[in-house]
């Protein structure tokens, strides 16, 4: 089985909470995002609109960033899942270049890249919840 996102960009009102919800199941340190919001106009004056787009690690079925990396700290589970070894990682950040969506990121704390892990829960009871 693979695992997959849905996200309904046409909902999308740019709140943020995906970010807010992101930053605090992954514990993700403040002045670093894994969830990116992009704004986008659309239209001529006065008919314009703004449009969101939720970006976020989408588990590429091909990653670059797997590809890339030197020690394979950057995997890729049998699920689709793309994951990290942070034992593994030397600090390169050649996956943060080939990263098509800028969703990993240096770990301030830890001096070492993270990435958009999967939502990874340890209540597995809970997957087919949002976080």
């Amino acid at each position: 089985m693979k695992y997959g996102f849905v996200i309904d960009n046409r909902k999308c009102i740019g709140c943020h909470a995906c970010t807010v919800a992101c930053k605090t199941e992954n514990q993700v340190p403040v002045g670093v995002n894994r969830t990116w919001v992009k704004y986008v106009e659309k239209g001529v004056f006065p008919n314009t609109r703004r449009v969101f787009q939720v970006t976020r690690c989408n588990h590429c079925e091909k990653p670059p960033c797997v590809t890339i990396c030197p020690v394979t700290a950057m995997y890729q589970r049998k699920d689709g899942i793309v994951d990290f070894n942070s034992d593994r990682c030397i600090g390169c950040k050649a996956c943060m270049q080939a990263c098509p969506y800028d969703s990993i990121y240096m770990d301030p704390t830890m001096a070492r890249r993270r990435s958009a892990i999967f939502a990874r829960i340890a209540r597995k009871s809970d997957w087919n919840r949002p976080a």
